[in-house]
């Protein structure tokens, strides 16, 4: 982890927080308001990214660098970024599209506009050259958020009935545990009746 010296009492807390969290953070002012006052943790987050101890990765948005042996400088996680727009308040959100099929391995192509299902407030941000948005959408399409069944409907649902071959199943197949299966198991009402009866294939293993 990086070190700083941070002559005030609200750096010092700041920085703290920052080095106790888990690899990956995105973070944002928001995350330490219970520190203090908006600009006192704005200008601590400026003196930081000038710095070069956290980077500004979008507006508002922050993390520490890491740096790859091979790439250099790696990129956030989307997945984070996602989390850190959507704000604390247990706001779920649930990966669609392509980025679905991306993670789950039937696409290799990463979108570059990635969009995540929420119970939230719908917001856009850029991150480089792709655009984030989080599209606020009804309790029973969230019932599934962050689970794997959530993430296969998604992608079954982007895909279409038609484009979904054996293999397409075969790949999902290859790329569950146990406890997936039991979950697809658990959600079929939730899943379209084509992605239902997918679903229930490849839960019958579990």
């Amino acid at each position: 982890m990086f070190r700083m010296k941070v002559a005030n009492p609200i750096g010092r807390e700041m920085l703290a927080r920052i080095q106790r969290s888990e690899d990956g953070w995105v973070f944002s002012p928001t995350d330490f308001i219970d520190l203090g006052r908006r600009y006192a943790v704005d200008k601590a987050l400026s003196r930081m990214a000038a710095a070069g101890s956290i980077r500004r990765v979008a507006r508002g948005l922050y993390d520490v660098p890491k740096q790859h042996p091979i790439v250099g400088t790696t990129t956030p996680h989307i997945d984070e970024v996602a989390k850190a727009v959507a704000g604390k308040g247990g706001t779920r959100l649930q990966p669609t599209g392509a980025y679905a099929a991306n993670l789950l391995g039937l696409s290799d192509q990463v979108p570059a506009k990635v969009v995540f299902l929420t119970d939230g407030r719908s917001k856009r941000i850029q991150l480089g050259k792709v655009n984030i948005a989080l599209r606020q959408t009804s309790p029973r399409i969230m019932a599934t958020a962050g689970t794997v069944s959530g993430t296969v409907i998604q992608a079954l649902r982007y895909l279409g009935k038609a484009h979904v071959t054996d293999d397409t199943v075969k790949r999902l197949d290859r790329r569950l545990s146990a406890d997936d299966r039991k979950q697809l198991l658990k959600d079929l009402a939730y899943a379209p009746a084509w992605i239902a009866d997918i679903m229930r294939r490849l839960g019958v293993k579990a």
